[in-house]
């Protein structure tokens, strides 16, 4: 007795069944795509200085590797849970454009460039025989909470390239924001605004007194 046998899906149907899984797989894994974010951000024109290279006193500044917390130290965000929570969320899918340290460490020297007019030489290109202003940063907190707050503290050392002396300084802020890790992020972006405007505050009231070792009130 022959036996049922059944029918084969035509080639070009299982050719059109194989295309249709690849494009689900690949919506599957666009809509898990990472997302990237910059602490850096525009100098609003109101705060902005002339550039002061090529007069009699320009100023050269310098900014050493920022030092962060260890759990700090790594290109995926790091957002707290709800307040009194001790748990902190490693975000795989949402990342600083660069590890953290280094993102803060060129929207802090861009940003205190941009208010002094100064030449921003971390990265080379100072002149022989200039002096130069070298900033050395620590972050002592940066804390952030979807849906609640962004809390920083930082602390920084000013000196002049060709003086012994150096100056001293404290800065701390907290920002609220709203539900989602973008509002998260553009919370640090404006915490760490404010802290570069904080550090050009500084560099000028050194400039304008070499031998205060703290930074005014």
């Amino acid at each position: 007795m022959m036996k049922n046998r059944q029918p084969r899906q035509p080639f070009a149907a299982r050719a059109a069944l194989a295309a249709a899984a690849a494009l689900l797989a690949l919506a599957g894994c666009a809509s898990k795509s990472d997302s990237y974010y910059t602490l850096a951000s525009p100098v609003p024109a109101t705060e902005a200085a002339a550039s002061t290279l090529g007069t009699a006193a320009p100023i050269y500044l310098e900014l050493a590797p920022v030092a962060v917390p260890e759990r700090l130290a790594r290109p995926q965000m790091v957002v707290g849970r709800s307040a009194g929570s001790v748990q902190v969320d490693v975000l795989e899918q949402h990342r600083w454009a660069s590890s953290f340290e280094n993102e803060l460490r060129d929207a802090l020297a861009s940003g205190i460039a941009d208010r002094l007019g100064a030449v921003d030489v971390t990265k080379g290109g100072r002149p022989n025989a200039q002096p130069v202003w070298r900033i050395a940063v620590q972050v002592r907190r940066f804390d952030a909470v979807d849906g609640g707050r962004v809390d920083a503290g930082f602390s920084w050392t000013l000196r002049r390239s060709d003086e012994t002396r150096s100056m001293s300084c404290q800065f701390e802020l907290g920002e609220a924001v709203a539900g989602g890790i973008d509002a998260v992020a553009q919370g640090a972006q404006r915490v760490t605004a404010a802290a570069a405007a904080a550090m050009a505050r500084s560099l000028s009231a050194a400039r304008a007194n070499p031998t205060a070792a703290v930074c005014p009130t």
